[in-house]
């Protein structure tokens, strides 16, 4: 069976044009960048992690999900290709996730007072 020149995907045009429906991915520069970015800060958390003043402070926990949820933006902007994507896609996973952290945050709120008062 030939090759038939003449079929052409859903994604591009009979000049070979990328159609302006499909997005274009990041090269290996940026997947690179991101690598290391999300290296830095996972090594920041371990260091956050390892210094004795620092996890007796009321900021330890907080700190560490917020870095926890830089870097699922991240992941998600970029490796699942949110960043990319509709408006609307990005809403549905930032929608949650600024719930989900307000509910944390209130929730570390009122256990560090039970704690303290008990």
């Amino acid at each position: 069976m030939a090759a038939d020149q003449s079929h052409s995907t859903l994604s591009h045009d009979e000049k070979g044009n990328a159609s302006p429906h499909e997005h274009t991915h990041p090269d290996w520069g940026t997947y690179k960048w991101v690598a290391l970015i999300l290296t830095l800060i996972t090594a920041l958390e371990v260091w956050i992690y390892y210094i004795p003043s620092f996890t007796k402070t009321k900021l330890f926990v907080p700190t560490l999900l917020t870095l926890s949820a830089v870097k699922f933006a991240i992941v998600v902007m970029f490796y699942m290709h949110l960043k990319y994507d509709a408006k609307l896609f990005r809403a549905l996973f930032l929608g949650p996730l600024i719930l989900a952290g307000f509910t944390i945050v209130g929730l570390l709120f009122l256990f560090g007072h039970l704690v303290i008062r008990g």
